[in-house]
Order: C-alpha cells, then sequence, then structure tokens
C-alpha cells in the first residue's frame, strides 16, 4: 500500500514537471490541424444525442474539449485568416473575400509561416486559407507553406447538377447525398483531400511538419455519399423548440440564407423572402442531411487518424480540430452562418497531445494521474469527483485567435501579444489571441488560472432590414455601415449593433442601433432577448463597456 501511494506521488510529480516543461517536450512533435467547414458542435462528445461521431468521439477521449470555443466572424473567409493570423477581423480589415491582409493591413506572420521559418514544413490540403482574393488567390503561398497547396480536382464539380430525386432530373439542390460511384472521376473532395493526407504522412515521417487539413463538408451542398443516411433515421430530428425569430430582437440581425434559396430544391418551396419559414417537413430533411454530412467527415478524420497509429507517428503527433464557425439548423428560423448568434459562432475545439491528454504508450490516461493530482488539491471528495467528471473539458471562453499562440507555444516557439494601445505600431509577429497552455495546465492541477472574461466576435451588416440580395449575408466591405459586434462571457452574450464606416473601418458608439442580452443560465438558445429590461440595465451596461474596453485595447 505504501508503495503504491509513493508511486501515484511521483506519478503526479512527474506529471507537473511535465507540464511546466511542456514546450519543451512537445517541440519535437508533428501538428495535425483539422478544420471542419461549417462544423457547429454537432458531436457526440459535445453531448449531442442525435450525432453519430464515434472517431471525433474518440480524439476528443484522448484530448482536451473546449466547451465555448467561438469564431471572429461567422463567415469563412474572415474566419479563417483570423484564425491563421491570430488577428481580428478589424485588424486585418476583412469582412468579406476580397482583400489580402498582406496588402490592405499588414504583412502580419501566419501560424505555418511562423512554423516553416522554425523548421517545420508546412502543408495545406484542402480548404484552409479560404481560397480566392482573401488569400491571394494562392492560399498565401509562397509564404505560408513548403509547396503549393493541394485542392482536389472534383472541386470543380462543387455545384455540377448531380442530385437525384425519384421523380426528377439531376439538379443543383441543398440536400444531395448521391453515390460515390456515379460521381465525375468517381470520387469526391474530401475523399481526394484524405488521400493526399495520406500520401503525405507515408512520405513524410522523418522530418517535423504541420499539416492542415480542411474538409468541405458539412458546407452546402450537403453532398455526401448517401450510405451515411443509415445512421440518421428522419425520426430523431425535430425543429428547435421555437422555430421563430426570437422576441424582441431587431431586424439588423437577420441573415436571409439567401445560399439556401438559391439552391433547386429550396427554390421549389416557393418561399416569400425574408420571412416565409422552411416548412417543418423538409426542414427536418436539412437536419438529417446536415448531421449525415457530418458522420461522413468523422469517417475521413477516422481514417486520418488511424494512418498516423499506422505509421507509429501518432505518438509524437498534436492533432487540433477545429471549425471555421457554426451553422443555423433552425434555430430563430434562421439557416446558415452570417449572424451573432451562439449557433453561428460556436465551434467544436479539442487538442489532443501525445503523453500528456491521453493514454499513450508509455503514461498513464490523463484522468487517472489528474484525479491523483486533485486529491491534493481539491478540498473535499465530492469536488474531487466533480473535477475528474469534467477532466477533459474547459468551461471558459475562448477564440479561435488562441489556436495561433498554443501551437506556437507547443512547438517551443512562443509568440509575444500585439500592442495594447491602437496607436502602437503592430509588429508582423504577434498574437491577439491568447496560448491555450495555462487553461490546460490549470485542468489537470485542478487550480484556477487567470483567463480573457469574454470571447469577442463580429458581423457587418449593409443595412437595418434584410433586402433579399447577397449583401444580407455578405456585404461587401464598401456597402458596411453597420457592424455587430458580440461579446461571450461565461454567463451571458451581449450584441450591439452599431453604425461602421467602411473607409476608417471603426465603429461609431454614438449610433447604437440596436442591442441584445441573453442570459445562457436559463436561455441557452438566445430566445429571449432581456436587452430592453430594467432588471437588465446594470449587466448590459458592464458588458457594455467591456466591449469598448477590448475594442480599444486590443
Amino acid at each position: 500500500m505504501l508503495c503504491k501511494m509513493f508511486y501515484t506521488l511521483g506519478l503526479v510529480a512527474a506529471m507537473l514537471s511535465s507540464i511546466s516543461a511542456i514546450s519543451h517536450d512537445i517541440g519535437r512533435s508533428n501538428f495535425l490541424l483539422v478544420i471542419v467547414d461549417d462544423l457547429r458542435p454537432a458531436l457526440g462528445c459535445y453531448g449531442d444525442r442525435r450525432a453519430h461521431t464515434p472517431n471525433i468521439d474518440r480524439l476528443a477521449s484522448e484530448g482536451i474539449r473546449f466547451e465555448k470555443a467561438y469564431a471572429q466572424q461567422a463567415l469563412c473567409g474572415p474566419s479563417r485568416n483570423s484564425l491563421l493570423t491570430s488577428r481580428r477581423p478589424d485588424t486585418l480589415g476583412l469582412y468579406d473575400f476580397y482583400s489580402y491582409w498582406r496588402e490592405v493591413a499588414g504583412n502580419y506572420t501566419t501560424l505555418p509561416e511562423h512554423l516553416r521559418n522554425n523548421g517545420y514544413t508546412t502543408v495545406s490540403l484542402g480548404k484552409v486559407f479560404h481560397p480566392g482574393a482573401s488569400s491571394n488567390y494562392s492560399d498565401d503561398s509562397p509564404y505560408s507553406w513548403s509547396r503549393t497547396p493541394f485542392h482536389p480536382r472534383t472541386d470543380r464539380f462543387k455545384d455540377a447538377p448531380v442530385c437525384s430525386g425519384q421523380r426528377s432530373p439531376p439538379a443543383r439542390n441543398l440536400i444531395c447525398p448521391v453515390r460515390v460511384s456515379s460521381m465525375p472521376t468517381r470520387t469526391l473532395p474530401d475523399i481526394e483531400i484524405l488521400n493526399a493526407a495520406k500520401q503525405f504522412l507515408n512520405s513524410n515521417r522523418e522530418e517535423p511538419f504541420f499539416l492542415a487539413v480542411g474538409f468541405q463538408k458539412p458546407h452546402i451542398p450537403l453532398k455526401y455519399p448517401k450510405r451515411y443516411m443509415r445512421f440518421h433515421s428522419l425520426r430523431k430530428f425535430v425543429l428547435p423548440d421555437k422555430y421563430e425569430w426570437p422576441i424582441n430582437v431587431s431586424h439588423v440581425a437577420y441573415n436571409s440564407w439567401m445560399d439556401l434559396r438559391r439552391r433547386n430544391d429550396v427554390k421549389k418551396l416557393k418561399l416569400r423572402c425574408p420571412w416565409q419559414k422552411i416548412p417543418k417537413k423538409y426542414a427536418r430533411k436539412i437536419i438529417r442531411a446536415y448531421y449525415s454530412a457530418v458522420t461522413y467527415i468523422d469517417d475521413l478524420i477516422g481514417q486520418l487518424m488511424n494512418e498516423l497509429e499506422m505509421l507509429k507517428i501518432r505518438k509524437n503527433t498534436v492533432i487540433i480540430l477545429t471549425s471555421d464557425h457554426g451553422w443555423s439548423l433552425g434555430e430563430h428560423a434562421e439557416w446558415a452562418k452570417y449572424s451573432n448568434f451562439e449557433v453561428a459562432l460556436r465551434v467544436p475545439l479539442i487538442i489532443s497531445i501525445p503523453n500528456l491528454t491521453f493514454k499513450s504508450y508509455d503514461t498513464r490516461n490523463l484522468c487517472l494521474v489528474s484525479k491523483a493530482i486533485r486529491s491534493q488539491n481539491c478540498r473535499t471528495k465530492a469536488s474531487v469527483d466533480e473535477c475528474c467528471d469534467d477532466c477533459k473539458m474547459i468551461a471558459n471562453p475562448v477564440e479561435l485567435l488562441d489556436v495561433f499562440p498554443t501551437i506556437a507555444e507547443l512547438a517551443g516557439f512562443p509568440v509575444r501579444s500585439c500592442p495594447r494601445k491602437k496607436s502602437d505600431s503592430i509588429p508582423n509577429l504577434c498574437t491577439e489571441g491568447s496560448s491555450l497552455i495555462p487553461l490546460i495546465e490549470g485542468l489537470l492541477r485542478c487550480q484556477s488560472s487567470s483567463w480573457k472574461n469574454a470571447a469577442l466576435s463580429q458581423y457587418p451588416r449593409s443595412t437595418t432590414h434584410p433586402t433579399c440580395t447577397a449583401s444580407d449575408d455578405e456585404p461587401r466591405l464598401r456597402d458596411i455601415t453597420i457592424m455587430g459586434y458580440t461579446l461571450r462571457t461565461i454567463r451571458y452574450r451581449y450584441t450591439a449593433w452599431v453604425g461602421f464606416s467602411a473607409i476608417s473601418k471603426r465603429p461609431d458608439w454614438q449610433e447604437i442601433l440596436a442591442e441584445e442580452l441573453y442570459d445562457h443560465s436559463v436561455d441557452a438558445d438566445e430566445n429571449f432577448n432581456i436587452a430592453n429590461l430594467d432588471a437588465s440595465h446594470r449587466v448590459k451596461s458592464d458588458l457594455k463597456n467591456l466591449l469598448i474596453f477590448q475594442l480599444n485595447n486590443e
């Protein structure tokens, strides 16, 4: 018994030692960054009982899951540039797809560029940067990547009329389960991306690498192999309890989901734009298709993880899985992204670190080790049990901005924070985020860590009311007259829609057009805006001041 006690204490001491030297121990590791397009936390490991995601759930069991992770803008291009540069959209001056930060904002160093400059082979497969003007039509080559980024040949068939109905010719539908063998070139883009990743791993095992894999689904069209439907009976999918626009919310917050409306199957519904809702029967089919597409990507991620294990390089490969933003599935009677609501901004974020967060080769399972640590630090048995139940989940609000400095610290090349004052010159290499390592350390030690109060996001608008044009959802910079800034704390979401100058790229806080406040302790779905209640005045004022302070000091 005494030997066992000393063994446990020794294990604890070794674990704490490894935490304190985490960047040194992990510095020789490879990094696999998986970005899944338009993925909300529709995953079993996030408590979604409708999901069938055994492989991502397995990854979560081997890592740390961040419960409240948020994109900086619910649009692909701005979000991905923000993630990969660790700069906010306001800093990059990018809110659409049509400018390149190195030309309009500054020659800011990216995450892959930083690792490449420090000896890593950096490779982009699939949709990592958003293709087009926002990444200089090159995925930021040659700065970020050691070789030409890979894009699948089948990308050119993205919107091909290949979606077949029982009584209709092939069409460009939103819902599009297919037989892969009947597709052009007999494959799909994400399968090509997986095969390219396998090929890279098989030929690059000796030198440290940063491999970024960008899977395209469940981005619409919801085109996926038909066989994945079998995991998702239509019976299990229902609409949100409040399939309607929230109470007391300004129309400026609404997006018209125009990208869905142009699909052939949605056109047939003959909906009156912007307010007529998709009929519940068809809405349930959309939700089913989304979850089926997620299961498809989960399968590919499982194959990628298996390849790492087969090649015996999983033991020194850190895996980070996330998304560029979430996606509405009927909440507020809305679809897609393009908003400041929780469902559009919240993303999964899982970080799996060999020899630290999961049972691997010569180490113990995190829960076993952390329980021993917690037994020393937690005051009561109840608190120990409670801690261990959540030993792989962090509830603090975090941002996609935080991914860059976290990976940099794990690699042994930490990045300093950007100057707090806007007037100061901004160096090319700095971060507007924060490394997540202190949160991970605190979790293992059962100790609270100093951390930011809130996650900050934003979304632009061209008008105060939807006009049923593309500018509703994706306004060009020149058309932006309003910016919605939103702050997410552990308990609240506060949003302010304010006047905005497209020339100076600055908000006008003298022109507040609308405000929203949601109390997530009683309204997790953000259905009841309490911003105008007298009882909410103090909270709203405090959050507004915090929001303005963060905007002026980051």
